[in-house]
């Protein structure tokens, strides 16, 4: 799980850094630079913020029953898998127009006749504690791996560095190209993460599976054991849907370091059970072709509308503009 949750946290915190980059450079092409004080305070603010929810839901975590617990959980990896490809999909085209939406917004609500301060202030909060409660909720069914918290805080960290050096000009790249290859990552992170929802939500019986007992879990006449496979006794596809799809935890030991690294990364487990092999595979399936196809179309400005082809974010345009605070 270390290496999913840097992935995260660097992705996130990545986005949140550019974000703040391309708000002290629109500062400094105003000439205001007494407004930097309200953007930090609103971004201070948003990080106490997140970490008051983690807080919260950490501590009341540990006050709830197994099966509530594991609707929770169940129910908070879905939805981070719904916030993760939406983050995915996002990325894909709004990072080239980035600087813009950010200058429209402060745009916006200075015609409404509000300070440079308040509106700098209000889109550095909503921007950054937007990421901050994104990346709590999609780490809240890890909360009790301390490997995935490091993992997480570490890719903050690096993420953070990376964006003032992007900042400072001291380092380049395409990070068209990043967020591509870190969204493709991601999706299979994603996979993995919904297939853990729905194992927790099986435990509590809350969808049907080998936890549901009879009549719905399909098992063995004579040993009661819950079948596993396809071509298995009493007949094929007799545990089908709502038994084990498979289990090999007799070749591949469920605390190994490789079955640890797995569930970690792509989600896999030795025993996993038709739903979870299913909504994983229905998930890769709707999910591939569509970031394929996106992805090509964000790296072909021939399918872009004018009004949508604002240059990325990038470093040399960034200190070009701090050059002028």
């Amino acid at each position: 799980m270390f290496l999913a949750s840097l992935l995260i946290g660097l992705r996130e915190g990545l986005e949140a850094s550019l974000i703040i980059g391309v708000l002290v450079a629109y500062l400094g092409k105003l000439g205001r630079r007494d407004s930097l004080r309200p953007m930090w305070s609103g971004v201070i603010i948003a990080l106490v913020l997140t970490a008051a929810i983690g807080a919260v839901s950490t501590f009341g975590r540990s006050r709830l029953t197994f099966r509530t617990q594991e609707i929770i959980g169940g129910s908070m990896s879905i939805l981070a898998v719904v916030m993760i490809t939406g983050m995915i999909f996002w990325m894909l085209n709004a990072g080239k127009k980035m600087n813009a939406m950010l200058e429209g917004d402060i745009d916006k609500l200075r015609a409404r006749r509000k300070s440079v301060g308040y509106a700098v202030f209000f889109v550095a909060f909503i921007s950054v504690g937007r990421e901050g409660i994104e990346t709590t909720i999609i780490l809240w069914g890890w909360v009790n791996e301390p490997l995935a918290i490091m993992g997480a805080l570490t890719g903050v960290i690096v993420a953070v560095a990376l964006g003032w050096a992007l900042f400072k000009g001291l380092v380049r790249f395409n990070l068209s190209t990043f967020f591509t290859w870190s969204g493709a990552a991601l999706i299979v992170v994603a996979g993995g993460v919904l297939a853990y929802g729905i194992h927790d939500l099986q435990e509590a019986a809350v969808l049907p599976g080998p936890f549901s007992g009879a009549p719905i879990t399909p098992t063995h006449p004579r040993t009661g054991e819950v079948l596993t496979g396809f071509f298995t006794y009493p007949f094929w596809g007799a545990a089908f849907p709502f038994g084990w799809a498979f289990d090999i935890s007799d070749v591949l030991d469920p605390s190994g370091v490789l079955a640890t690294f797995l569930k970690g990364t792509v989600g896999f487990v030795p025993q996993m059970s038709w739903l979870e092999v299913l909504a994983w595979f229905i998930y890769m399936v709707l999910v591939i072709p569509r970031f394929i196809r996106r992805a090509r179309e964000a790296k072909n400005p021939r399918r872009t509308e004018a009004n949508e082809s604002k240059p990325v974010p990038h470093p040399q345009s960034v200190s070009t503009s701090e050059d002028n605070l």
